[in-house]
């Protein structure tokens, strides 16, 4: 008698492990999906943005506008730190990560179309 109830138990406990197996693997995949869908929107809006030619021009309009604020009028920074040469401190996929992410406190992110981004990457361009 003791022999099936060892053996009900052990039924008991694989399925309560396959249960809780399946729903941590379900969850994961979600996770991964969500992940992969992200970051294949980020690369397509990056690849979007590197394959234009920006303005100097608007790209400066575009900074005196929105980051003026934080790094001066002159890019050498406020509270953000002076963009001069920032394009042989960072490529410019970081500089799109850092722009749209605000990956650095207390920098905002920012909705940017990619041509915007574009000019604002030649401007940056220029600063060096």
């Amino acid at each position: 008698m003791s022999t099936s109830s060892s053996s009900a138990a052990e039924i008991d406990f694989k399925r309560e492990f396959l249960r809780i197996f399946f729903i941590i693997f379900f969850v994961l995949l979600i996770c991964f999906s969500i992940f992969f869908v992200n970051h294949h929107e980020n690369n397509k809006y990056i690849i979007e943005t590197l394959e234009l030619n920006g303005s100097v021009e608007e790209g400066d309009a575009l900074f005196k506008i929105n980051c003026v604020g934080c790094h001066g009028i002159t890019a050498r920074g406020l509270v953000g730190p002076d963009l001069h040469s920032i394009t042989t401190r960072l490529n410019d996929k970081e500089i799109i990560k850092q722009v749209t992410g605000g990956l650095t406190p207390p920098m905002p992110s920012f909705e940017i179309d990619p041509a915007n981004m574009s000019n604002l990457l030649k401007y940056l361009h220029s600063l060096e």
